[in-house]
């Protein structure tokens, strides 16, 4: 049994003296937006907290980047679109692909989430990867970005922090209304060419929308002697539908649906750097489907309650051939993902708020490689880049609290999570591990006066190792990566100052962190190995960092259609 107990003391202290029934008034705030003076920009944000909160009351660096802005800008993708967020840097090796950084860290180390649901899943490797950019960036109705935290609100991952995508908000209304937007899109610079069409109905007891999108990239040109950059283009075709159904003034059941596909996606710089004729991913596939049914209480602490089922299926094939060679590699993996969460939101009407439930994920995970001799038409099937059947259950309580006092709010919250992971390998037989952490957040709130406030947080993370750690077997970027089934999880400690300032024309914040990581899970050279050309790298728990640092992001408007922008 592995175990992170990493909770500072004060915050357990603080949750164990919580009266029971928990205490909430984050809705009266909420309704209280009108009241507020026009000049101050009243955001609404979900991801802090799990639940509706204004951001700038917020004790978290977080940003909301609405749809409006995506389309204004041309956005291309969903990595794209973070692009000009503070604190976030995007790194694209390939046109079909773009990772998102979060204050330092990438890959399994950042949480990927979809209307709350994961989308890191049990194989979402270190490191740069594409998975951002299975979202079809014309679904969505915004993103958050929550800096530096959420391992207590969603769990493993969200060392750097969380980046949750929304899909399209539904409205029911009086009158039977019919809506729907079309956009195309072409462009030279990488032979784009785009097409998106959507329909929307509303009425009174349900509402809908549904989506396509059809895409088609060609090589992308480089500028001056960089030339055209073969092979990086790849179509896709995405389509989603979303339905909210009234099922009585208090409750309400959404539904929704999202399918993308990408097909024949290169991976330029393994062409370009590694001697490969062929390496591209095909097809690159992600299916989600959830239900969440919301049921509203108007009396008595509890307020609300939310029951979301989901599934979804993630699929990654690849081919690769090498210049000369005869031998074509086709590896394909499929992660499917089923889901349960419960969660309660919970109101004394005066000054509490607080959200807690429990959360259920399983992976199963299917891989498979088979190498096939173009020269005599033969083929041979091998073991996968991961261990086939393997699996990951996870299992979670959590707990999140706020007191409003008159110039002060304290923000709390805790997390319990355990894992059964189990993988089975031909070379090592059958290995089950149950890790465990338990997590923390504590955060003060100075309210300066309605337009600005100072706050100092101190947040807990972890990651879980996941069956990309335990059991990849191949080659892996520049490396060969050999299986280690005895791995601990990685976990983080952040310590945060800010100040947020939201004026009539001016608006702003800055933040000063640090980030200290412990146990990190990093690769390790076998010296002497090499297997294909390529030196042998094994994962262990022997890594220890820090990241510091200081973000700013202030915009000033001078009339209402000019706006000055910096970071």
């Amino acid at each position: 049994m592995h175990k992170v107990l990493h909770l500072p003391l004060i915050t357990v202290l603080f949750l164990s003296a919580l009266p029971i029934p928990i205490l909430a008034q984050e809705m009266d705030s909420l309704q209280a937006i009108d009241s507020i003076p026009s000049h101050i920009l009243a955001e609404v944000v979900v991801s802090a907290n799990r639940y509706e909160t204004l951001e700038l009351n917020t004790p978290e660096a977080i940003k909301a980047l609405g749809s409006e802005s995506i389309l204004d800008l041309q956005m291309r993708s969903a990595p794209e679109a973070l692009n000009l967020t503070p604190g976030v840097f995007v790194q694209k090796t390939n046109h079909g692909g773009g990772s998102p950084f979060l204050r330092g860290l990438t890959g399994n180390q950042t949480l990927l989430l979809i209307d709350g649901i994961r989308l890191s899943n049990a194989t979402m490797r270190y490191g740069p990867n594409q998975y951002l950019n299975t979202i079809d960036v014309f679904s969505l109705d915004k993103f958050e970005i929550l800096r530096g935290s959420g391992s207590v609100q969603y769990g493993s991952d969200a060392m750097g922090g969380t980046i949750q995508a929304f899909s399209h908000a539904l409205d029911t209304s009086w009158q039977r209304t019919w809506g729907g937007t079309l956009l195309t899109r072409l462009a030279t610079q990488g032979l784009e060419k785009t097409v998106h069409g959507r329909v929307n109905h509303s009425q009174k007891h349900a509402a809908f929308s549904a989506g396509i999108t059809a895409r088609d990239f060609g090589d992308l040109v480089g500028g001056d002697t960089t030339g055209i950059q073969a092979p990086s283009g790849y179509q896709e075709l995405d389509f989603d539908i979303k339905a909210k159904i009234v099922l009585s003034p208090k409750s309400d059941l959404t539904l929704v649906y999202q399918n993308v596909h990408q097909s024949d996606v290169p991976v330029y710089h393994k062409v370009a750097l590694e001697d490969y004729a062929i390496h591209k991913m095909d097809p690159q596939n992600r299916q989600l489907a959830y239900a969440r049914l919301h049921q509203k209480f108007h009396e008595g602490v509890v307020r609300s309650a939310t029951f979301t089922a989901s599934f979804q299926e993630v699929e990654e094939g690849r081919e690769l051939l090498k210049n000369g060679s005869s031998i074509l590699r086709s590896e394909k993996d499929q992660i499917r993902s089923w889901g349960f969460s419960a969660e309660t939101r919970t109101s004394n009407g005066a000054n509490w708020s607080a959200n807690t439930g429990l959360e259920v994920y399983h992976d199963v995970v299917r891989s498979s490689r088979t190498y096939s001799d173009l020269s005599t038409d033969t083929s041979s099937m091998a073991r996968g880049l991961y261990p086939d059947g393997s699996t990951l259950t996870s299992l979670a309580a959590f707990t999140v609290h706020t007191l409003n006092l008159q110039h002060w709010s304290i923000t709390a919250g805790a997390r319990v999570s355990s894992y059964v992971i189990q993988v089975e390998d031909e070379a090592v037989g059958k290995t089950r591990l149950t890790p465990s952490a338990l997590v923390g957040n504590l955060a003060l709130v100075r309210k300066l006066n309605e337009s600005s406030n100072l706050f100092v947080s101190l947040n807990t993370g972890f990651r879980a190792p996941n069956i990309d750690d335990l059991g990849t077997l191949g080659i892996v970027d520049f490396r060969y990566e050999t299986p280690n089934f005895d791995l601990d999880p990685e976990y983080s400690l952040q310590v945060q100052m800010g100040y947020k300032y939201r004026g009539s024309r001016l608006r702003g914040d800055i933040y000063l962190y640090r980030n200290e990581l412990y146990n990190l899970i990093v690769r390790s050279r076998v010296e002497g190995d090499s297997l294909e050309g390529y030196p042998v790298y094994q994962k262990v728990n022997n890594g220890r960092a820090f990241i510091q640092g200081i973000e700013t992001d202030w915009q000033y408007a001078f009339i209402p259609s000019w706006l000055l922008s910096g970071t």
